[in-house]
């Protein structure tokens, strides 16, 4: 009988060991990514999830162009959503829902100086984690159509490439300024056009077109991610829809990731089935013994 107990309590710990480690490689925050647009007076809901039990405390930053991190709100996992962060009550456009596994910011009446990366988080025991950020592009009546080529690309390590960005309508005589932005693991302002683009008359059309170049050489995995084109004209900012730039190593490294996962799925299914075989055989040997 001793060694049927000490056959089960290793199955036991088998199994707590993989779940755990398979816990441990999930993230922990999931929220809207990329770039949401909204127009003036719109009403926005940017999605958080969660999936951590250990989590006590919630939090929302707002990161404007050119500035610094701010806190929005902060929130105890079972506090009132009405008691949320103090700069709160001067803002009554901005609120919060909270529920088991969701931390939704909900903004109403959007306006023009809404424009931001939002960030949620979440803490415990001194750790906290953020989601990827969002980035909320209000748009206002200036309204341009901006086109960016390639949709996506995968590039080979060392490699190079040109990201371009063309804005209708207008003329480019320094009235707009544009800027490129990377969204991924490594995301932030990369580079600002000043005066440098190519001026193009569509035949047959009153309007110009205006086209920016991005060039990137010597590629890394470290430049994976998605670009967005930005144009700032009159107090307003429109993005692109972005160009999504792969690294062919990452992709590589993600199949076998992938298929590292089921084999450790397959390896940990079958190592708990002979193991519970091994327990109930033992325990049937032992019922005919007595």
């Amino acid at each position: 009988m001793d060694l049927y107990l000490i056959l089960c309590g290793v199955c036991m710990c088998l199994h707590i060991m993989v779940h755990h480690s398979a816990v441990i490689q999930s993230a922990a925050v999931k929220q809207d990514t990329g770039v949401i647009s909204a127009l003036i007076g719109d009403n926005v809901t940017l999605h958080c999830f969660y999936n951590s039990q250990v989590a006590m405390h919630f939090s929302w930053y707002r990161q404007t162009l050119g500035g610094s991190p701010e806190l929005m709100l902060s929130i105890y996992k079972h506090d009132d959503p009405s008691k949320v962060f103090h700069r709160l009550e001067k803002n009554p456009r901005v609120s919060v829902q909270m529920n088991k596994g969701i931390n939704h910011l909900h903004i109403s009446d959007i306006h023009l100086s809404d424009s931001a990366s939002y960030f949620c988080g979440s803490s415990h025991s001194n750790i906290v984690e953020f989601g990827e950020g969002v980035f909320l592009s209000v748009q206002g009546t200036q309204v341009k159509e901006i086109e960016q080529r390639p949709v996506s690309k995968t590039i080979q390590p060392g490699g190079s490439v040109t990201l371009n960005c063309t804005v209708h309508s207008g003329t480019c005589d320094g009235e707009h300024s544009v800027y490129w932005f990377r969204h991924g693991v490594r995301q932030g302002i990369l580079h600002m056009h000043g005066d440098q683009s190519k001026n193009i008359i569509t035949p047959g059309s009153p309007s110009q077109s205006c086209v920016y170049h991005l060039q990137m050489m010597n590629l890394s995995s470290s430049d994976a991610g998605t670009y967005y084109c930005a144009v700032a004209s009159c107090g307003e900012i429109q993005f692109g829809n972005g160009s999504k730039l792969l690294i062919q190593g990452d992709v590589q490294v993600q199949v076998a990731q992938m298929k590292i996962l089921v084999w450790l799925s397959i390896i940990r299914a079958g190592t708990l089935l002979f193991f519970v075989t091994i327990c109930l055989v033992v325990y049937i040997v032992k019922r005919r013994c007595l």
